[in-house]
């Protein structure tokens, strides 16, 4: 089995009809689906039982969170490859799984693309990915897990995604992959996913939460890199606003000259 397509979801009934049908609708199919919910009470369950027949393995039980429901997926997956897509992320057209593995046989650890953004139904921003994944692009952000193709190996280097982490597991699992462990990868430039917007890493009240996860979860893994970014950081922020400075400075001068001639 190539791939193995684990989605997670609690209470998103309409989110998970839509990510179902757009795993179904491929036009490659080596591939198994795997359904983890955690136990949802607004008819997902019922929907995961009349439509059984699609799914390689299902649960609805109890869970103890976003993580913990991904791990049990990969427990139960038997794919080389995995992707993480959760209930209201949908696959970007039909042929997408076929792009990424019909033509090439990759044999990257990590098979990335690109991805849309939406919240509500329409799509807001996109996000284009570097084909080179620095300790400094990882450091503040991350490539979208919605179009991130994992070897299952992997996991058993790495580790499964830590459930004492709240908030970004998946990207605690990206940046040690990468920058810890030297997993290779290659970044595929077209768009696999539309991701959304709604979830709990989106929301701006968990904002502050997430920067400060982050720092502890940085000082913990690197710690011979954190001061010099930090000191990166300074500089490269004293450089902005000396820049700020003299271009206000030079507007200052311009309209005090225009004004004069007036």
């Amino acid at each position: 089995m190539k791939l193995s397509i684990i989605t997670i979801n609690y209470n998103d009934l309409n989110g998970l009809t839509d990510t179902v049908n757009t795993v179904i609708n491929q036009d490659w199919k080596d591939f198994e689906f795997i359904i983890i919910d955690g136990g949802s009470t607004d008819g997902s369950a019922e929907y995961i039982k009349n439509n059984a027949h699609y799914f390689t393995y299902s649960v609805s039980e109890p869970d103890k969170g976003i993580y913990n429901a991904m791990n049990k997926g990969i427990a139960k997956a038997n794919g080389e490859y995995l992707l993480m897509l959760n209930a209201g992320d949908v696959l970007y057209d039909n042929d997408v799984l076929g792009k990424v593995f019909d033509q090439t046989n990759y044999t990257q650890d990590i098979i990335y693309g690109d991805v849309d953004r939406e919240s509500k139904g329409v799509v807001f921003a996109e996000s284009i990915f570097p084909d080179k994944l620095t300790f400094g692009f990882l450091r503040d952000r991350m490539i979208s897990h919605q179009a991130v193709f994992f070897k299952k190996k992997l996991h058993d280097l790495v580790g499964l995604y830590d459930e004492t982490i709240k908030y970004g597991a998946d990207w605690h699992f990206i940046i040690l992959s990468v920058c810890k462990y030297n997993a290779s990868y290659i970044h595929l430039n077209f768009k696999m996913a539309i991701c959304s917007a709604d979830g709990l890493t989106c929301n701006p009240l968990h904002f502050d939460a997430m920067k400060e996860e982050r720092k502890r979860i940085l000082e913990k893994e690197f710690p011979a890199f954190v001061d010099d970014y930090m000191l990166y950081d300074q500089i490269e922020n004293n450089k902005i606003k000396n820049r700020t400075k003299f271009f206000v400075g030079k507007c200052k001068k311009l309209i005090k000259e225009v004004i004069g001639k007036t």
